[in-house]
């Protein structure tokens, strides 16, 4: 049984991710071909599964990690063409800087940031329920 504390947590989370997702597709979703198997962006009740973006993240309790326990984020280009590094980089850069100028107003007063943790970028700080 989950902690409806936690679920909650995520949920607030997962909005911010969603509008990280519309906000890439608006700036960057005619860059590429979709993937023939993904609807247009705003087809599906949830933008992780239609247009050009897929924007996620999974918790990690940070063993061996600088930062500690957080959430790993992962910004996805979903097509079959190979992706220019510039337009990952540059997604990957507008994802970040979007969720990391929001997480303050969705989770005030616990001072929650975005940073890199080895090879991949992390949403941590006090993430107590």
């Amino acid at each position: 049984m989950r902690n409806p504390k936690v679920e909650e947590w995520e949920d607030r989370l997962e909005e911010l991710l969603r509008d990280a997702d519309r906000e890439l597709e608006l700036r960057f979703g005619g860059k590429m071909p979709l993937h023939p198997a993904r609807p247009e962006a705003g087809a599906t009740a949830n933008p992780q599964q239609d247009g050009l973006f897929r924007v996620t993240s999974t918790f990690t309790p940070g063993f061996g990690s600088e930062l500690g326990r957080g959430y790993v984020l992962k910004v996805d280009i979903v097509t079959l063409r190979p992706v220019p590094d510039e337009l990952r980089r540059a997604a990957e850069s507008a994802a970040v800087e979007y969720i990391g100028a929001r997480l303050e107003e969705i989770f005030p007063d616990r001072g929650m940031r975005i940073n890199r943790d080895g090879g991949v970028w992390k949403i941590s700080g006090d993430l107590r329920l």
